[in-house]
């Protein structure tokens, strides 16, 4: 047993693994134990209570409940937009992208605390234990990280004995699958993701399980954008998080940014994950969109580029890498014109985009139209232009003899 006698800071969401690790912290290192919550979306009043209750009865000497919804967009989320991120060309990052920014809460806890020492519940299968400790030792070098649940190999049954044992309070049980939730959106973990060959029952979906049984009618709606900020939806001035808590509720209910993702793990295995991000996947399609309008060739395709190295760095728990801040700097600086409205219709199962607007609409900006006349040029500039575009083609052929 260690000589430190400050006590230990714990990631916890109320789950399993995090109510096991306060007892058997608190048992195992002779420390107290201070639990630590970042909400980054999906905690209501009544669950904020009722995840401190739990905390204090397995023993924890607080509790501390830190909001960061709005930091969370404003160090996150609006990259994700700006960059329009999604991994595999399909899931935008909703869980998993907040690891940092809690990490970074966690080591400010601990300097507030005097503490030396943040736990987290992660197992040694998934991303989070990862992006935690990345993040972690980034912030603070010094910084002692536990993991008692991956590095003693408990297992589900060994934890609940454990609490049973102690006469403590167990977690919630009933639910097959794994969901975890945020302001991005939802994870769904089930049987069914264990493989490649089946989706997960429409029973299991949280957001949009009567969307197809229970289908609405279509709707039309805008959402407008200030240098790539949402700022209204339906002309009603939100803040950003206000914002993507109503577009949630009124997008999930219509089936849309539900999906299975496949793809690669930080540890370099293949894994599948269900997901719900109805406000992540409209913010990304109308914003594309009124990109297109008034970003340049050029703009567009360096922002890809390195939007996607970003997405990278963000999945593996790397944004507080400063190659991040440089790519963020870029994505600012292209967002300068990207304001304007964009219209969008909701079918079950289908988003829409009818139309966008701008006062920097370079299509707007072009005395021609397209297919119909040349208005920047004359019929003569056009035949030459076409020739010299085809000179590098027709060389080839000339040197390849044929």
């Amino acid at each position: 047993m260690s000589n430190d006698t400050s006590p230990i800071i714990l990631a916890f969401s109320g789950g399993l693994d995090t109510s096991f690790c306060v007892p058997w912290l608190k048992e195992n290192t002779g420390r107290e134990v201070i639990t630590a919550c970042v909400d980054t979306g999906g905690t209501d009043a009544a669950a904020a209570t009722a995840l401190e209750q739990r905390a204090l009865a397995l023993g924890a000497v607080e509790h501390v409940l830190i909001d960061a919804k709005q930091d969370f967009f404003d160090t996150v989320i609006r990259y994700l937009i700006a960059g329009n991120v999604l991994r595999g060309q399909a899931y935008p990052l909703c869980v998993g992208a907040e690891r940092g920014l809690q990490a970074e809460r966690l080591a400010q806890i601990a300097i507030e605390r005097g503490a030396t020492t943040v736990a987290h519940g992660c197992t040694a299968a998934g991303n989070d234990q990862v992006r935690f400790e990345v993040a972690l030792r980034t912030l603070n070098p010094g910084l002692t990280v536990l993991a008692p649940v991956r590095d003693n190999s408990w297992v589900r049954e060994e934890q609940l004995a454990y609490l049973q044992a102690h006469d403590l309070p167990l977690p919630q049980q009933g639910s097959e699958y794994s969901i975890n939730r945020g302001l991005w959106g939802i994870s769904i973990g089930g049987r069914e993701t264990l493989t490649s060959e089946a989706s997960i029952p429409e029973s299991a979906w949280v957001l949009s399980a009567s969307a197809f049984t229970e289908p609405l009618p279509a709707s039309t709606h805008t959402l407008a954008f200030d240098a790539g900020i949402p700022v209204a939806l339906d002309g009603d001035p939100l803040s950003p998080v206000d914002l993507i808590e109503k577009l949630e509720l009124l997008t999930g209910n219509y089936g849309i940014g539900r999906g299975i993702h496949l793809g690669d793990t930080v540890l370099g295995t293949k894994g599948r994950v269900a997901f719900e991000a109805p406000a992540a996947i409209t913010l990304i399609t109308a914003h594309r969109e009124l990109e297109k309008l008034v970003l340049s060739a050029q703009q567009l395709r360096i922002k890809d580029s390195v939007s996607s190295v970003y997405g990278d760095l963000v999945h593996e728990g790397k944004q507080l890498d400063l190659a991040c801040d440089d790519i963020e700097a870029l994505l600012t600086s292209s967002q300068k014109r990207v304001t304007g409205s964009v219209q969008f219709a909701l079918r079950p199962g289908q988003l829409f985009i009818e139309g966008v607007t701008s006062p920097h609409s370079l299509l707007a900006a072009t005395k021609g139209i397209y297919g119909e006349a040349a208005g920047e040029w004359t019929a003569s500039d056009a035949l030459g232009y076409a020739r010299i575009l085809s000179l590098p083609g027709s060389l080839q052929t000339r040197a390849a003899g044929d």
